[in-house]
């Protein structure tokens, strides 16, 4: 495979040559994930001979694998045929999510090749909320009864059911087809033929519902450690189920938007290589100007204190060193708070506790910060690298306790506003360091001058 990559990198594309033999030789031993993810870098008009190469049932196993970007791109270049094969042999979670991801044009165009089957089931799964578990579910899964024995049941699976990545464990249901228990492969193989299946029964099993949210299936399987979780309906009938590499591609998708709208980001809809200038652009842009607009209250803030500036100018040297301290120590304590949501470390119910900690974080990182901005004033004078005047004294109090208040209020404002978001049924993501460190901005500004106004008031103000 390495060879592959190296030679993909040295070729040519202006120089006619033999493409097959990229794959001649080692195709065969190629998982198909590897081979999706060489396709994807290679020019379009000579990945899709090698594509049209492999069989239906290795299309549509390298098809699940690709970038939906790279699904449309592809498919839009194949016979008609050839794309109602490969849609049709899709797993029904990922044939879910490629038509989850098609505008309503695209989707009406595709679903009349499917077979009458696979259409039925497709708008089925479509019909429930996005993020429901619905829009993951597979239907390749192993069922047996309770009354057969280990023999019984060992015959049954190789006669009803296909190897599938969810065929390591089976399901116990009863005539209803209601869920029961789930008993994994290897205690089929390890007991006796003629044990009964109900011996191996425990009723300790897992499952979701099918309505349940997504980040509830990413929850379950992190708890859990399972590797496959069963999907039932209201009245307990097994539809489907959930595997955890559907579960880690989720998860990802849900941490990667939440770093982008943490960074100040809207959500990308596509990976940022396969992202188009003009929509990065525009992504970027909203909060860029939503965090400009704030930074301007910075200036009217300021604005308000011309006189102390204007009577005291060394104040003004000081700004950016008080209100960017206030504006880091919101954005850390944001951070800690999203993921420790994120991780369900916290409620909404330990607010207090969250409160009062980051009151006890605040006073303390103030100080600590504060203190060194305070000898940093007395070193410098006393030194004679910088003449502070007669009342450098007094400046430097007024920079320790001014550093005290904004890293207080920046620690505050960071853990408070992801948990308030939370209460309003928002994403605290969207608290991003960007927003924090401008809100923190201004207010830091309104308590730098105040504390100066009463320190240095009858002095230099």
């Amino acid at each position: 495979m390495d060879k592959i990559r190296r030679r993909i990198k040295q070729i040519d594309w202006s120089v006619p040559f033999d493409i097959y033999s990229l794959f001649d030789k080692e195709k065969a031993n190629i998982h198909p994930a590897e081979l999706a993810g060489v396709l994807s870098n290679i020019p379009i008009e000579h990945a899709l001979p090698i594509f049209e190469s492999f069989s239906d049932d290795l299309k549509a196993y390298i098809f699940s694998y690709l970038e939906f970007p790279d699904q449309i791109i592809l498919i839009k270049r194949l016979p008609t045929a050839q794309v109602g094969a490969i849609l049709n042999n899709l797993s029904s979670d990922d044939r879910t999510q490629f038509f989850r991801d098609l505008s309503n044009e695209d989707r009406t165009n595709y679903l009349v090749l499917l077979n009458e089957e696979n259409r039925k089931s497709t708008l089925d799964w479509l019909g429930y909320d996005e993020k429901s578990v619905a829009r993951l579910v597979n239907e390749d899964f192993a069922t047996i009864y309770k009354y057969m024995t280990v023999a019984e049941a060992s015959e049954h699976l190789r006669k009803y059911h296909i190897d599938s990545e969810a065929a390591n464990v089976v399901y116990v249901i009863d005539e209803d087809g209601k869920l029961l228990d789930d008993i994994q492969i290897r205690r089929l193989v390890m007991n006796e033929p003629e044990r009964p299946v109900s011996d191996l029964m425990d009723g300790d099993y897992i499952s979701l519902n099918i309505k349940d949210s997504v980040d509830d299936a990413i929850d379950k399987f992190m708890d859990y450690d399972r590797v496959v979780i069963p999907v039932v309906n209201d009245t307990h009938i097994l539809v489907g189920v959930v595997t955890v590499d559907d579960i880690m591609d989720e998860f990802e998708a849900r941490e990667t938007e939440d770093i982008q709208k943490f960074g100040g980001v809207d959500k990308l809809d596509y990976p940022y290589v396969q992202t188009n200038f003009f929509k990065l652009t525009q992504k970027r842009a909203t909060w860029l100007v939503v965090l400009f607009v704030g930074e301007m209250l910075t200036a009217t803030a300021m604005s308000f204190y011309e006189e102390e500036i204007a009577a005291a100018v060394v104040l003004a040297l000081f700004v950016p060193l008080v209100i960017s301290s206030g504006g880091n120590s919101g954005s850390q304590a944001a951070t800690l708070i999203i993921r420790a949501l994120s991780l369900k470390e916290i409620t909404l119910k330990d607010w207090w506790f969250v409160m009062d900690r980051e009151i006890l974080s605040g006073l303390t990182l103030g100080g600590i910060l504060g203190a060194m901005g305070f000898f940093r004033i007395v070193a410098w004078h006393n030194f004679q690298w910088y003449d502070y005047g007669e009342h450098w004294l007094l400046i430097a109090l007024t920079i320790f306790f001014s550093l005290i208040g904004i890293v207080l209020w920046g620690t505050l404002a960071g853990s408070m506003v992801p948990l308030l978001l939370k209460r309003l049924n928002l994403d605290p993501a969207t608290s991003s360091a960007p927003f924090v460190a401008t809100l923190v901005d201004v207010t830091g500004l309104i308590i730098y001058f105040s504390v100066a106004a009463l320190i240095l008031s009858g002095t230099l103000l």
